[in-house]
């Protein structure tokens, strides 16, 4: 059984091109190589720190961290935040000769980047070999960031499996839409495979959905594991870096899992957001709420899903 390790790779991106071979590049780039029977993936949200919505997605693609600081400003303030806010406890962090390690430690202390493996820049591939794949038994369950059409083969579906396995010939639910879809085909790295374990990055083949029919957040899964909803209750907490105020009925977007999606406050008290199209989601997920419009932090906070 081929086994999967996936990365992400903030900071100072560019060293992701020394761990693999480039692939899917959008407003995340995709690397991978194939090392015995373990495929690892390292991705980079190439679209931050023009947008903030691809930092996230790219996170929460990954199981490790790699966060190789090169320089110390707002921006480096915020994948920080981001790491806490959704947090990714397992990391390797390191930084180049000019950066201010006093400072560093002073911008990390009392976040989950606290506790990363410390190295040397020339010792990051060595700590990464280190790290071990991880698992997660359960319903198949996997979600998408990217989907195409492909002449001769239909609609191609890429992602990372996040729940037990998805099989060839699998019947599942796309989620929000509901649709049924089958799994005519699966590849990993580009050979193909009969079933494929969390954590894997996989292309599917399926049958039933168009690809204007899927967005990226998306989830296949078996029927009823997942919700869909146009209201949750958060257990939020602000971020204590945001400065402006929150009213109710003010717009922001929530990202949970990959879904970016354009919500309203309907209540502060407790903390309800009610969004214009419907999400996926499951209780006690982590939720992250943006304005990407702001000039300072674009962060406002986060929470779990209560109801």
């Amino acid at each position: 059984m081929v086994k999967s390790i996936n990365f992400v790779v903030l900071g100072k991106q560019d060293i992701a091109s020394e761990f693999g071979k480039k692939g899917t590049e959008t407003d995340l780039t995709l690397y991978d190589r194939k090392e015995s029977d373990i495929i690892k993936t390292w991705v980079i949200p190439n679209g931050f720190p023009d947008k903030i919505q691809p930092l996230f997605q790219a996170i929460n693609l990954a199981e490790y961290v790699i966060f190789h600081v090169d320089v110390l400003d707002k921006f480096t303030g915020e994948q920080i935040i981001a790491l806490d806010s959704l947090k990714k406890e397992k990391g390797i962090l390191s930084h180049t000769f000019d950066v201010d390690e006093f400072k560093l430690n002073a911008m990390i202390k009392g976040t989950v980047v606290e506790k990363y493996r410390r190295v040397d820049q020339d010792k990051i591939k060595e700590e990464m070999d280190k790290l071990e794949p991880i698992s997660n038994e359960g319903p198949s369950e996997m979600v998408i960031d990217h989907c195409f059409d492909v002449k001769g083969v239909g609609t191609v579906i890429l992602g990372k499996v996040t729940s037990g396995k998805i099989k060839q010939y699998d019947n599942l639910k796309l989620y929000p839409l509901g649709t049924d879809v089958l799994i005519k085909s699966i590849q990993m790295h580009d050979d193909p495979v009969e079933e494929s374990v969390y954590p894997a990055r996989v292309g599917l083949a399926v049958k039933g959905v168009k690809p204007d029919e899927v967005g990226r957040g998306d989830v296949i899964s078996e029927e009823d594991t997942v919700e869909v909803k146009n209201k949750i209750e958060i257990d939020f907490q602000k971020n204590p870096f945001y400065k402006n105020e929150i009213t109710e009925n003010q717009g922001c977007l929530v990202c949970i899992g990959l879904q970016i999606k354009a919500a309203k406050f309907t209540s502060l008290s407790p903390l309800q957001l009610t969004f214009e199209k419907p999400i996926v989601c499951k209780q006690k997920q982590q939720v992250v709420i943006l304005k990407p419009e702001s000039t300072t932090i674009r962060i406002l906070g986060n929470g779990i899903i209560i109801s």
